[in-house]
């Protein structure tokens, strides 16, 4: 029999071994995750489960250390924005996708921010990364925005540049960011079917740990071009050129996610103000923000 991912009251009450009067309660009080629709209530059995785990009570001594209230992983306009705004009282590390995963893993940070790239238009990367981490097998990835990533050039576009293949035919001296950090892994997958394009490609003097240092790079002369985001190049006053949409999930843990400011930070997401500074900053599609892409 297929497991259903949306309970109706009865089902619920089985799989919770409670009364369904006692869930009515739950549910009206706004203590049990539910959702109504036609007037009648719906449980999502993964939010159950998360739940549960939530209270559970962990013998003296037993209990899982908390990581410290660190978003490491990729840098994001939108989700800096979000993290001041919302009060939720976590830092953020800035660091690249796969060292945020790779923190995430070691129980360093809370959250990682992550938009990872097999191919340039793979919609699952970020979720296959995940499933591909065994230690992460209570992990819950939410998404946090689809973002626009194209190559910055500088303003006046000087060099005339159409995208990644022009910038190569034209020696572009290309910004580069850390192994692991998404827009490097976009790049290399936009070069990969061509070994000739990888080993023609110039490189910058230096490596860019964010997507503001290697706009910053471009600003100032040190490259000609680089891949970032388009509200980056919006706020240093760069020209953009639109390559691909990508997705910037959060993963955590699932106790994680019922802890005070992870769910500040959620709240926030869900809220009107979410989408006015999206609005702002350029290049956001909030149309799954908040959504659980997957709960292992």
């Amino acid at each position: 029999m297929q497991a259903h991912h949306y309970l109706t009251t009865e089902e619920a009450a089985d799989y919770l071994r409670l009364k369904e009067r006692k869930l009515y309660e739950l549910a009206a009080s706004g203590s049990a995750p539910c959702t109504k629709v036609s007037g009648k209530w719906l449980f999502p059995r993964a939010a159950l489960d998360r739940w549960l785990e939530a209270g559970m009570a962990w013998p003296e001594g037993l209990r899982p250390a908390l990581p410290p209230p660190i978003i490491g992983g990729s840098q994001d306009s939108l989700l800096e924005v979000a993290v001041r705004d919302s009060g939720c009282a976590l830092a953020l590390l800035a660091e690249g996708s796969q060292s945020g995963l790779d923190r995430l893993l070691r129980g360093e940070v809370a959250i990682a921010a992550i938009h990872l790239h097999a191919s340039p238009d793979h919609e699952e990367a970020n979720l296959e990364a995940v499933r591909g981490q065994p230690g992460l097998h209570d992990a819950v990835v939410i998404s946090f925005a689809r973002r626009e990533q194209g190559l910055l050039v500088p303003s006046g576009n000087p060099l005339g540049l159409t995208g990644v293949a022009s910038a190569l035919e034209r020696g572009a001296r290309f910004a580069q960011r850390q192994r692991g950090a998404g827009a490097q892994l976009l790049l290399a997958s936009l070069l990969a079917a061509d070994a000739a394009a990888l080993s023609g490609m110039v490189a910058a003097e230096g490596v860019c740990a964010t997507g503001q240092d290697l706009a910053l790079a471009i600003r100032t002369g040190r490259a000609d071009c680089g891949i970032a985001a388009r509200a980056v190049a919006t706020a240093f006053g760069l020209e953009f050129l639109p390559l691909v949409w990508e997705h910037v999930d959060l993963v955590m843990r699932r106790r994680t996610c019922f802890e005070p400011g992870p769910q500040r930070l959620l709240n926030w997401m869900r809220g009107p103000a979410m989408a006015s500074r999206a609005r702002e900053l350029g290049g956001y599609d909030l149309a799954g923000s908040g959504a659980v892409r997957l709960n292992r």
